[in-house]
């Protein structure tokens, strides 16, 4: 099998939950994985000097339109959040902790289950109480959980994901590498496929 595809997300980003919902069954239609990596978007924006869509005049009311009509063409359910944006250093940490204790499958479905409490259930991931609540429905026990997501070894691991993402010129969520390429947000998807299929062009 061909290297996985590289996904890179952040849990308050709307376009990066549509794509967690698709994006492992695009990669198996070409036999391919995919290494999921939360990583902490907010600290690429300084660097950038971006702000969420739903901060930018006239893009704020597109993009919400965008974000449930794009949801409605995939089928998957989606309610826009409050509070948004939220920071989400306990809900990647807690990817990375599980992943640590019960390996990368385990991490993929705890990060589809805190992607669906932030965007479909109205859930607030920012607060490490609520990561943990979603986190015991995947085989963790709630105080471990919560005491991993403070671990040194943990908070390093994140902080080193977001600088090797930042240092590869990932600025966005989602951003899929393949094959070295780079492809930046949901609307790429289709041309993630394409260079699957075609080898690149």
């Amino acid at each position: 099998m061909s290297d996985p595809i590289e996904f890179y997300f952040d849990f308050s980003s709307p376009y990066g939950y549509l794509a967690s919902e698709c994006i492992d069954d695009a990669a198996a239609r070409h036999g391919r994985g995919v290494v999921w990596r939360p990583y902490l978007m907010g600290v690429a924006m300084k660097v950038t000097g971006s702000a969420p869509l739903t901060d930018r005049p006239m893009v704020s009311a597109y993009s919400r339109h965008d974000m449930d009509r794009s949801a409605r063409l995939l089928e998957v359910p989606f309610a826009f959040p409050e509070p948004f944006p939220i920071a989400t250093v306990a809900a990647c940490r807690a990817v990375y902790w599980m992943e640590g204790r019960a390996g990368a499958g385990a991490a993929k479905s705890l990060a589809r289950a805190l992607y669906r409490a932030y965007f479909a259930d109205g859930r607030n991931i920012s607060e490490p109480g609520v990561v943990a609540d979603v986190a015991t429905g995947h085989g963790a026990d709630r105080d471990a959980l919560l005491a991993g997501i403070a671990e040194p070894a943990v908070k390093e691991r994140l902080k080193e994901v977001t600088d090797v993402a930042i240092g590869r010129g990932v600025f966005g969520s989602p951003f899929f590498i393949v094959d070295g390429e780079p492809f930046w947000g949901h609307d790429r998807m289709a041309q993630v496929e394409h260079w699957l299929e075609a080898g690149g062009w």
